[in-house]
């Protein structure tokens, strides 16, 4: 009996060029094979062409404004170059994918379950009947709850995690033998994420098909895939087994991205980052829990800035007709403290009220119980007047810099609006001097002054965000899942900032975000919030080394830890 050594996908020397709108090199000669019934991880920063690859397999690049060159074989037949018609042929059916955002990749107009029928109608020739009756049993197997429910509702309706399930369910309806899944976890809570793992992980182990998982991140991709390769720049600059990427990475670039990602059992100084290591200017300096216990014995000796005593939002939802209001404590009586000079960290899933405490604080939503004080001062009792002058000692910086910051301003007249609101400096000429000192000390020129936020990277956006929120010197500022959707290379940088921002200024941080490994790294205390409580507060090392409760426990198994 001979066996069958063909990989199921070849990819030769390709090579993918935009001619729009400035001639540009995307990919540059990448090759690799995946075998049958196996999982290939692809990693690398935003831009490094994993999405691109995944494209060019899937024959989904607009062949008018792109210059592709290679061989793409498919079970020892070459798809490309080749008919595009052969190419529709397979897709959906032989090879599909999980796009990173399912909330643009599903029909908002459309319900779910039928979304899934119209595959299985169109690419596995089943009737309406048999599509609906496979669809449910698709969304029981992707572990979806109460599929029948579900099968009905619009993807609005529907959390980021049951979503990606539907994606999956569709991807797998036609039993594919090549699955590629792009980003599939990026803008998921730790929990969900790993449930989407071990789904994918179940699901390949099952139907034997085989997996390409693209990932920044590479500690995940090592909990999923048999071999990884590491993108930089559109080149494959190194290739192996997870044990060998993570424990013997040969190239710089590698050894960065394994750098750039807290380490939960040592606290460093500041993080590595692309740039360090390939100059050899990294030296990682640990701040031991001496140094740590030293510094805050400074902290804690004085009066807490911030006091927040039972504080509560209730949320009412009227019926559409008949019945009784509906009543939803998305803050359930949460009281701690905030010191002078301490980061505290706030960590859960998404929906279990971070974001809402945060507006409570900033009085963004009034509260329906409970006081906040602020230096001694009862602040939600305070009239709107009074709110605009506080407003300049407590700033946020948002998760989402693109949508936070005006498409149609500059970067310096968004950073210097605020201080003409407030009238921090003498004049104008004053102004745009600080300005620039802002813009040096987030790590960018003067010359970003009259870019457009268009014209940044996320990294550099992000920048900006911060520039904006310390323009004011503010006593201290929020951060709302600010790192959140940076490459684990630029949140590096933008955490190792804002420590030396603290540093420098003596800013209190409120740090939120649903990535405990961050939080941890970056807190002095740390809160844990599920569906609206607080169910643990304590010393951020102390909680991850030894959590109590059950919640926080699976929060922090849930971190993906890599081959270690």
């Amino acid at each position: 009996m001979t066996t069958d050594l063909t990989p199921l996908l070849s990819v030769f020397r390709l090579s993918v060029g935009f001619t729009r709108p400035t001639p540009q090199l995307a990919l540059s000669e990448i090759e690799f094979s995946v075998p049958k019934n196996s999982i290939i991880g692809i990693v690398g920063e935003s831009g490094s062409g994993k999405s691109l690859t995944a494209m060019s397999i899937m024959g989904l690049l607009d062949q008018k404004h792109t210059q592709i060159e290679g061989q793409i074989q498919y079970c020892g037949q070459t798809i490309f170059p080749g008919a595009s018609k052969h190419v529709r042929g397979l897709r959906g059916k032989d090879i599909a994918m999980i796009f990173q955002d399912p909330m643009t990749a599903l029909n908002p107009a459309k319900r779910c379950g039928p979304q899934v029928d119209e595959m299985l109608v169109l690419q596995g020739g089943l009737n309406r009947e048999q599509a609906k009756k496979r669809t449910l049993e698709l969304f029981e197997q992707v572990k979806l709850p109460d599929p029948k429910s579900i099968y009905s509702r619009y993807p609005h309706q529907l959390s980021g995690g049951q979503m990606q399930r539907v994606m999956i369910a569709m991807a797998i309806s036609c039993e594919p033998k090549l699955l590629i899944a792009d980003e599939p976890t990026t803008a998921l809570d730790v929990t969900v994420q790993k449930d989407i793992i071990d789904l994918l992980k179940e699901i390949q182990a099952k139907t034997k098909m085989s997996l390409i998982f693209i990932s920044h991140d590479l500690a995940l991709v090592s909990e999923i895939a048999h071999e990884i390769l590491v993108m930089y720049r559109g080149k494959i600059v190194e290739k192996g087994s997870p044990e060998a990427i993570f424990l013997k990475p040969q190239n710089q670039y590698t050894k960065a991205l394994i750098a750039a990602r807290p380490q939960g059992h040592v606290r460093l100084k500041s993080l590595a980052t692309v740039a360090s290591i390939k100059d050899k200017s990294f030296k990682p300096q640990i701040y031991s829990a001496e140094q740590r216990g030293a510094k805050h014995q400074q902290i804690y000796l004085k009066e807490p800035i911030l006091q927040v005593h039972n504080l509560s939002k209730v949320f009412y939802q009227k019926p559409f007709l008949f019945g009784k209001k509906q009543l939803t404590k998305a803050v359930d009586e949460a009281s701690f403290s905030v010191y002078e000079g301490e980061t505290v960290g706030l960590v859960g899933e998404s929906g279990c009220g971070k974001t809402t405490l945060v507006k409570t604080l900033l009085n963004l939503e009034k509260a329906s119980s409970g006081s906040v004080f602020y230096k001694g001062q009862d602040i939600s009792q305070f009239s709107n007047a009074q709110w605009r002058h506080l407003r300049k000692d407590i700033q946020i910086i948002f998760q989402d810099p693109f949508s936070s910051l005006n498409p149609k301003m500059t970067v310096g007249d968004s950073i210097l609006e605020p201080m003409e609101v407030h009238g921090v400096g003498a004049s104008r000429q004053n102004r745009k001097q600080r300005l620039n000192n802002l813009l040096n000390e987030v790590g960018l020129d003067e010359s970003y002054a009259s870019r457009y936020p268009h014209q940044l990277s996320g990294g550099q956006r992000q920048r900006v965000g911060i520039a904006r929120a310390i323009a004011l010197e503010p006593k201290i500022i929020i951060c709302d899942e600010s790192v959140s959707a940076l490459d684990i290379s630029v949140q590096a940088q933008v955490l190792n900032l804002l420590n030396t921002l603290k540093e420098n200024f003596g800013f209190t941080y409120i740090f939120i975000s649903h990535d405990l490994s961050v939080v941890q790294y970056m807190s002095d205390q740390l809160l844990v919030m599920q569906k609206g409580r607080l169910v643990e507060i304590g010393d951020a090392d102390e909680i991850y080394a030894m959590p109590k409760s059950p919640y926080t426990k699976s929060l922090i198994e849930s971190i993906p830890k890599g081959i270690l």
